[in-house]
């Protein structure tokens, strides 16, 4: 019974599957948490792809623009248009590598995800594992204890009968009353 951890209290064990439960509902919070940033970073992405979209139609639009002004033969108009193209540009390069960021952190994230969820399975089966062997040594103590109730009966019929008869009467009579003891304690784990 020791090897198998079976000399614990109910309370003991009972104490024990309340601290499984509390590490399982911390994995399943810490789940709860990364999917919560999975899906900031997911919307974050759709505005960047937005934004760029955006950027990408007003540069399409000041290209359009800058051949307009090419057929003005307006030098001055020409390079400010420049200018801006290259500003946009250079935005354009800048959301492609903050959307470029946050793809790798949604993969980052995800990759998170699948281990939080392995562990939580992982604790989940710990835990079930464990309901398994308190039943199991639930039931084997109620099987000792009823046994026990059973000599503790029996003792009492054949402590009256040895007590007066001899010493080792006697002495039997006291090991009855020992048994009836034990059976008296293990009416707790009934």
């Amino acid at each position: 019974m020791r090897t198998a951890g079976l000399e614990k209290t109910s309370e003991q064990w009972r104490q024990e599957i309340q601290e499984e439960k509390v590490r399982a509902d911390q994995w399943e919070k810490r789940f709860h948490d990364a999917r919560a940033r999975e899906s900031v970073l997911k919307k974050s992405l759709a505005e960047g792809q937005s934004e760029k979209e955006k950027l990408e139609a007003r540069v399409a639009e000041l290209e359009k623009a800058l051949h307009q002004h090419r057929g003005r033969n307006s030098d001055i108009e020409l390079k400010a248009s420049l200018n801006r193209i290259e500003d946009l540009k250079e935005k354009v390069e800048e959301l492609e590598t903050a959307l470029q960021n946050c793809e790798l952190r949604i993969e980052l994230l995800e990759s998170k995800n699948e281990q939080w969820k392995e562990q939580l399975h992982q604790s989940q089966d710990q835990v079930r594992d464990r309901y398994h062997i308190i039943g199991e040594a639930v039931a084997q103590i109620r099987e000792v204890a009823d046994y026990l109730q059973t000599l503790a009966v029996q003792a009492d019929v054949l402590s009256v009968k040895y007590e007066l008869e001899s010493d080792r009467g006697r002495e039997l009579a006291c090991l009855f009353k020992k048994v009836k003891a034990l059976s008296i304690r293990a009416k707790l784990y009934m």
